[in-house]
């Protein structure tokens, strides 16, 4: 497949922005004389989707040989891939997202993960996480890290939906977390008036710790603020839709109303599918479907701001290229990321694909990885959010991009 430009940089001069880049970068196009500023929103799929279900390699002999129960159907064929390019199509499932690929700022990276091989759902979680897979002693995330190197710093810079934070924002930044959709103005135990003065007692003086107390506080009050707002407007008293969907259309709203976050993180579990795993219906269907609807749902509502924004869905590892016995795909290694955005230069398949014959697969049973995930993600830290090197450095330590993806 032929080398084609991915991201379009803009604006990268001097020694310290990585010269070499030049115009061959690949992840995004810039849009220079924007004022906006710019979001990475980080969808983590837990458990380890099946990338070869997800994007297709239809035009592939060996795809249909490995895979005669939970193959996807050709295109053209009852609910078959919606076909990409004429080699790759997506899961029937995805139907929601094709209008952003046909609109260009929808792109998937396949034969993608870490440098690394690890079928532990925790610590291959944990490499992509931590951003170093080289070493399991790292105290922090990537993400954390990047907030270090960020301008400006407030209480809701970074936002993590769920109940607690995720290994890849945790670290020495302050990072608000906050539950969304029905649970999202729920009250937490440190909610209660007595807990909550407790607390406040105990974090009253100065030290790191006590500040890093009253700013994740402060960040709760504000966003349930927010959120109670965006209730009110939505759709004239009209109840959210439940949910991904849902917390899709809130976390956009949060970052319509406050331009302060940059950083967001969601995670969804429910991916480890070794039985019954089906082809175009069946359990993967069941949960592709209201993803991409989800998807589709926040970049809607993201209205202008997605021009600015940037969204990376990932996952562990991906699935074995040969089904099991029970239907389903095991603990795999090469898999594919998903980018959307306005500054995204979609409507393609990237990466250097290996193919699935035996002799190409990693220990004869797996996709290869090709281009290591930090590529990916550091390309849009590049381009969007102009880091330079040093910078990019401290996000991913003893890691240089090697402009290596193709389409």
């Amino acid at each position: 497949m032929e080398r084609r430009q991915f991201l379009k940089f803009v604006g990268l001069v001097g020694t310290s922005a990585i010269a070499t880049l030049g115009t061959q970068g690949w992840v995004a196009k810039s849009f220079a004389t924007s004022p906006s500023p710019k979001r990475l929103i980080v969808i983590f799929l837990r458990g380890g989707i099946d990338g070869l279900n997800v994007v297709v390699p239809y035009a592939e002999p060996e795809y249909y040989a490995a895979r005669p129960v939970i193959a996807i159907p050709k295109p053209g064929t009852e609910k078959g891939v919606l076909d990409l390019d004429g080699f790759f199509g997506i899961h029937p499932a995805l139907s929601p997202l094709m209008p952003l690929w046909k609109q260009g700022n929808l792109a998937f990276i396949h034969a993608v993960g870490s440098p690394i091989s690890n079928r532990s759902h925790f610590e291959a979680q944990d490499q992509l996480e931590t951003g170093t897979p080289n070493s399991q002693k790292t105290p922090d995330g990537w993400m954390n890290r990047l907030l270090g190197v960020l301008p400006g710093h407030t209480p809701v810079e970074a936002v993590s939906v769920g109940t607690v934070i995720p290994r890849i924002l945790s670290g020495s930044q302050s990072v608000a977390n906050i539950t969304l959709n029905s649970n999202s103005t729920r009250e937490l135990p440190i909610d209660g008036e007595q807990v909550k003065a407790a607390f406040d007692q105990l974090y009253a003086s100065n030290d790191a710790l006590s500040l890093a107390y009253r700013e994740g506080r402060s960040a709760r009050e504000q966003l349930l603020k927010e959120l109670d707002a965006e209730m009110e407007a939505a759709n004239q008293g009209a109840p959210l839709p439940k949910g991904f969907a849902g917390e899709a259309r809130q976390l956009a709203s949060l970052l319509v109303r406050d331009p302060s976050i940059q950083l967001a993180f969601m995670a969804l579990g429910g991916w480890d599918t070794h039985i019954n795993q089906g082809a175009a219906t069946g359990v993967l269907a069941n949960r592709l479907n209201p993803l991409a609807e989800g998807l589709a749902v926040l970049v809607e509502r993201l209205g202008e701001v997605y021009r600015d924004t940037t969204v990376v869905v990932m996952s562990e590892f991906g699935r074995t290229v040969h089904e099991n016995g029970n239907g389903g795909t095991d603990h795999g290694y090469g898999n594919v990321m998903w980018l959307l955005g306005g500054a995204v230069q979609g409507g393609k398949v990237y990466g250097k694909w290996p193919g699935l014959a035996k002799s190409e697969l990693f220990e004869q049973r797996d996709l290869k990885v090709t281009t290591d995930f930090r590529e990916v993600i550091a390309q849009i830290l590049l381009s969007n959010f102009k880091l330079n090197s040093e910078q990019l450095l401290r996000v991913f330590p003893n890691f240089t991009p090697s402009q290596t993806l193709k389409s």
